[in-house]
C-alpha cells in the first residue's frame, strides 16, 4: 500500500495514474517512477479527486498551462465562473486554480473539483478569512491549518503556501527597498499577519503538521513565491533569492515525508534575467518541478499582459520551466471574464508549445508537421482542425473570401503553395489568366 504518488514510486509500484501519463508522454515507465521517486516529475492526484485525468508536471514531459479563476467580493456570481471553468476543460488546460475569496467558496470549490477533469490547485489562506469571518489578525494558526485540511478533504490536487517567507526572509526584505514590495496576494496576507501578530509564519513553524496533512490526502505542495518580483526593477534581488533558498530546504523535508513539491516561481523579470533564474531554481532546488506566472517581461502593456507573459514564458519554458500559470490581457485591470480567459489561454499554450519543441518533447513537432502538410497542400479544413483556436482561424477565412479557394486574399493566385503544388506537379500555372 502506499499514501502518495511519491511513495508508490519509491516502493516500484506503477499507479494507474502513472500509466496514463506515461502512454500520454511517450516515456518509458520506469523512467517516469525513477523521476517521481526523485520529485522531479509531480502528479498531483488527490485520492478524493475521483474524476481527475492525471498529468504529470515535470523533467522530460510537455509543459502543462494552469487557469487561474473564481469569485470575488465584486464578482461573486459562481455560475459564470463555472462557466469559465467548462471552457477552460474544452480547451484542455491541464490546471485550474480556484482563487476564491469571498461567498460561497466552499460551494464553488466542490463544484469544480465534481465537473473538473483537470487538476485543481488553490491557495487556501485566499479563504480563511471568509471562512471564519474573522479579521486577518484574529485568525490563529491552528485555523490556517484548518482551512488546508478542509480543501484537501474537498479533493483539491495541489495547495499554494507561502511557507519560504519566514521572519528572516522578512528582515531580508526589510533592509532591501522594492519599489513595488510585495507582490503575490497571499504572500502580502502572511507578511500582514507576522506583522501585526508579532510571531513566524504559521506554516513554517509548523511545517511538518502541513505536511501530514498533505501526505494523507496525497496534495501536493505547491511551495508559493511570496517574494516574487513584481517589477522589472525588483528581479532578481535578495529577498527573491533568499526564499527560494529557504523553499530548497523545504522541499527536501517534504520529500522525506513522501510529500510531492512544486516550485513557485516570478514574477515580472526583464528577458536577459529568465534563464539564470531557472537554472537557479532547479539547482537550489533540487530539480523540483518550477511553475511560474509569466515572467512578464515589461511593466508598460496593461491590456496586453498575455502577450508579455507568453513571451517571457516561453523562454522560461524552453529554459526549463514544467508549468505556467497564465495571464489574461485583464491582468493588473479587472478579473477576468470569459473572452480575456481564453485569450489567456491561448496565448500560454503557444509558448507552452513553443517552449516543448525547444526542449525536443517527444512528439512535440508532429503537430507543426501536420500542419505544415496542410499548408502545403492547400488543405483550409484540415489547417482549421489543427489550428491552436480553430474558431478564429476559420472566422478570419471566412471574414476575407478569396476569388479562388486555393488561396488566401493577402497572395491571390501568387500564392506560393498554390504555385509551387502546380508547377511541381507538372500543371499549368494561371496566375492572370481566368480559372
Amino acid at each position: 500500500m502506499y499514501k502518495t504518488q511519491m511513495e508508490a514510486a519509491k516502493k516500484g509500484i506503477l499507479t494507474d495514474e502513472m500509466k496514463r501519463i506515461s502512454e500520454k508522454e511517450h516515456m518509458d515507465p520506469n523512467l517516469l517512477m525513477k523521476r517521481v521517486a526523485e520529485g522531479k516529475i509531480a502528479i498531483p492526484a488527490n485520492k478524493n479527486h475521483k474524476n481527475l485525468k492525471a498529468e504529470g508536471v515535470g523533467e522530460g514531459l510537455s509543459t502543462k498551462i494552469n487557469v487561474n479563476l473564481g469569485i470575488s467580493r465584486d464578482c461573486p456570481d459562481v455560475d459564470k465562473e463555472l462557466e469559465k471553468v467548462q471552457k477552460a476543460i474544452e480547451m484542455d488546460a491541464e490546471a485550474i486554480m480556484d482563487l476564491s475569496s469571498f461567498g460561497k467558496t466552499k460551494e464553488f470549490r466542490q463544484k469544480l473539483v465534481n465537473m473538473s477533469t483537470a487538476m485543481i490547485g488553490t491557495v487556501p489562506v485566499y479563504d480563511a478569512i471568509g471562512f471564519y469571518d474573522k479579521e486577518l489578525k484574529d485568525i490563529t494558526s491552528d485555523e490556517f491549518l484548518d482551512v488546508v485540511r478542509r480543501h484537501a478533504e474537498d479533493g483539491v490536487d495541489f495547495v499554494t503556501i507561502h511557507v519560504g517567507m519566514n521572519r528572516e526572509a522578512m528582515n531580508i526584505f526589510k533592509r532591501n527597498k522594492r519599489k513595488t514590495n510585495i507582490v503575490s496576494r497571499g504572500g502580502s496576507l502572511m507578511y500582514a499577519w507576522m506583522e501585526l501578530n508579532d510571531a513566524e509564519n504559521p506554516f513554517f513553524e509548523r511545517y511538518d503538521e502541513l505536511l501530514d496533512i498533505c501526505a494523507e490526502y496525497d496534495v501536493t505542495l505547491s511551495l508559493g513565491d511570496a517574494l516574487r518580483p513584481g517589477c522589472i526593477d525588483d528581479s532578481s534581488d535578495a529577498a527573491q533569492i533568499k526564499e527560494l533558498i529557504t523553499l530548497g530546504e523545504l522541499t527536501l523535508r517534504a520529500w522525506e515525508k513522501n510529500v510531492q513539491v512544486i516550485i513557485e516561481g516570478p514574477g515580472h523579470m526583464s528577458m536577459d534575467e529568465i534563464e539564470a533564474n531557472v537554472v537557479m531554481q532547479k539547482k537550489l532546488c533540487h530539480g523540483a518541478p518550477f511553475y511560474v506566472l509569466g515572467p512578464i517581461v515589461t511593466d508598460v502593456a496593461p491590456g496586453y499582459d498575455h502577450i508579455t507573459s507568453a513571451i517571457g514564458g516561453a523562454i522560461a519554458a524552453a529554459a526549463g520551466v514544467d508549468f505556467l500559470c497564465y495571464v489574461t490581457p485583464a491582468e493588473h485591470l479587472r478579473l477576468p471574464s470569459l473572452e480575456d480567459m481564453k485569450e489567456g489561454i491561448i496565448a500560454t499554450k503557444i509558448a507552452a508549445h513553443a517552449a516543448d519543441l525547444a526542449k525536443k518533447v517527444p512528439h512535440a513537432r508532429d503537430w507543426d508537421n501536420a500542419m505544415s502538410d496542410a499548408r502545403a497542400d492547400l488543405d483550409w479544413d484540415k489547417m482549421f482542425d489543427l489550428a491552436i483556436d480553430n474558431e478564429k482561424a476559420k472566422r478570419y477565412r471566412e471574414e476575407s473570401t478569396p476569388e479562388h479557394n486555393d488561396s488566401c486574399t493577402m497572395c491571390g493566385k501568387m500564392c506560393s503553395m498554390r504555385t509551387m503544388k502546380k508547377v511541381m506537379s507538372g500543371e499549368d500555372l494561371n496566375i492572370l489568366r481566368e480559372g
